[in-house]
């Protein structure tokens, strides 16, 4: 794997920063005494708001727990759903039960656009060596069950490598790739949906498919918010409500769905023509009604996100467009990946984008506002979705499916590989759930549930 800082970001001739982690402390190489950063893993909780930030650039408080806010979400749909809470999935290997399944994923991170940033604060950890140890590889044989070496086989007779974390389950149904995954908060049902045309709901206690929907047209993205199941489909948009079975359609996308992002009162849809489609929650019928059209993009919308008050979307068009929020003009224009762009994350002060072009690259604010890429990891394969989580120890893990079947694990913000998940296909979708749990659905229209270990350093068979 190739991992460089592409460019430096120049400091920022101000006071000196509060509340911040020094990340040379976090390589363990800081000579600094007394050092101007903090010595520490996380900022005080009352640090989230920089004080000395422009208006423009203040973060909307979040809730106590927020969470990563993956652009592939997902969303279920009612009619194949009870509302029972508690679900749990149980483990196919040695280790202990999950912890029941009933809150929200993790925590929100969308400290995207801040301006005031040092540029040591800025700098990922590049501490990387140049020659990577060289990584296991599955068994081809093995998986289709040819394998004649048994336990002599150099190669791995397993779904996974590396510690922290275990496959709890393996659920089969869907006849076509997966394109959307979620776990409803406060409901023991997963959904899942895919290109076969069907909704699909999966009981967390036993891991079987309790029901299914059939739809009109492919699953082009599916998503969650509250007791609100969102489905994209081609020309349009449905939306169900597990607890009151209300539902709704909206029309007016040209071409499939790809992908869904709710905030606060509006829902945002990301369509094969290029578009994106606003619409607003009309208080008095409860039902969105439109309220813009965003046309930028020469491609498909592949992905969204929200942070700081900007939406971030990626196109096929190889571009990220940045949008501000207030009255939902372009405001950037990110050229750098020169294949699709096919996923966009937020994570603390950065943007990841993930393309077909095989890099990954980290995206940071400099002094004038604008957008540059800091850092940079090239592998071999093109990279499908990203996602991320935080371990047992709060620490962030980046989520990254790759072309060549398998989903790295990597440590942020090092990017060091804590581990590698193998799938019979590529992942085209990455969802995180709670209590440590991960879903990932490949082209086969297989999904596999994933579970972080309590202890970072244990090692799952």
């Amino acid at each position: 794997m190739e991992v460089r800082t592409v460019r430096k970001v120049s400091a920022y001739r101000g006071q000196p920063a509060k509340n911040q982690v020094c990340i040379y402390w976090l390589a363990g190489r800081c000579n600094r005494n007394p050092c101007r950063f903090m010595h520490r893993e996380s900022p005080p909780p009352q640090s989230k708001q920089p004080q000395s930030a422009p208006p423009d650039d203040i973060h909307r408080k979040q809730s106590s727990k927020s969470t990563w806010k993956n652009p592939n979400h997902n969303f279920p749909r009612s009619g194949i759903v009870s509302t029972n809470e508690g679900g749990s999935f149980k483990s196919t290997s040695n280790q202990s039960t999950p912890q029941k399944v009933l809150d929200d994923t993790g925590r929100k991170i969308s400290h995207m656009d801040r301006k005031m940033v040092n540029s040591e604060q800025k700098g990922l950890t590049t501490e990387r060596s140049s020659v990577q140890k060289a990584q296991p590889k599955q068994c081809k044989y093995w998986l289709t069950g040819n394998c004649v070496q048994g336990e002599k086989c150099k190669d791995l007779h397993s779904w996974f490598s590396g510690s922290g974390f275990t496959m709890l389950a393996k659920l089969e149904g869907h006849s076509k790739a997966i394109t959307g995954v979620t776990l409803p908060s406060g409901f023991d049902k997963l959904y899942s949906g895919g290109k076969d045309r069907f909704i699909r709901a999966w009981d967390c206690n036993s891991g079987q498919c309790v029901g299914s929907l059939s739809l009109d047209g492919e699953v082009g993205c599916l998503i969650a918010e509250g007791p609100w199941v969102l489905v994209g489909l081609p020309n349009t948009v449905k939306a169900w409500n597990l607890q009151s079975q209300a539902e709704f359609s909206v029309g007016g996308p040209v071409g499939l769905v790809n992908c869904i992002v709710i905030d606060n009162d509006m829902i945002f849809a990301g369509v094969e023509d290029g578009t994106i489609l606003v619409w607003k929650w009309h208080p008095g019928t409860n039902i969105p009604e439109p309220a813009a059209m965003l046309k930028e993009h020469n491609g498909a919308v592949c992905s969204l996100i929200i942070g700081a008050n900007r939406l971030y979307s990626a196109s096929r068009d190889c571009t990220i467009k940045v949008w501000d929020l207030q009255n939902f003009q372009c405001v950037h224009t990110l050229r750098g990946h020169t294949r699709d762009v096919t996923s966009v994350l937020c994570w603390d002060i950065y943007l990841l984008s993930a393309s077909l072009d095989n890099t990954l690259k980290v995206w940071s604010a400099t002094e004038n506002g604008t957008l540059e890429v800091v850092y940079e990891v090239k592998e071999d394969y093109g990279v499908n979705a990203l996602c991320g989580i935080y371990d047992a120890e709060n620490k962030p893990i980046l989520l990254c499916s790759y072309k060549d079947n398998t989903v790295r694990l990597y440590d942020l913000p090092s990017f060091s590989e804590r581990g590698r998940i193998f799938s019979k296909h590529d992942v085209q979708v990455i969802q995180v759930g709670s209590h440590g749990l991960f879903f990932t659905g490949d082209a086969t229209g297989e999904i596999s549930v994933w579970r972080l270990l309590e202890d970072p350093c244990a090692t799952a068979s």
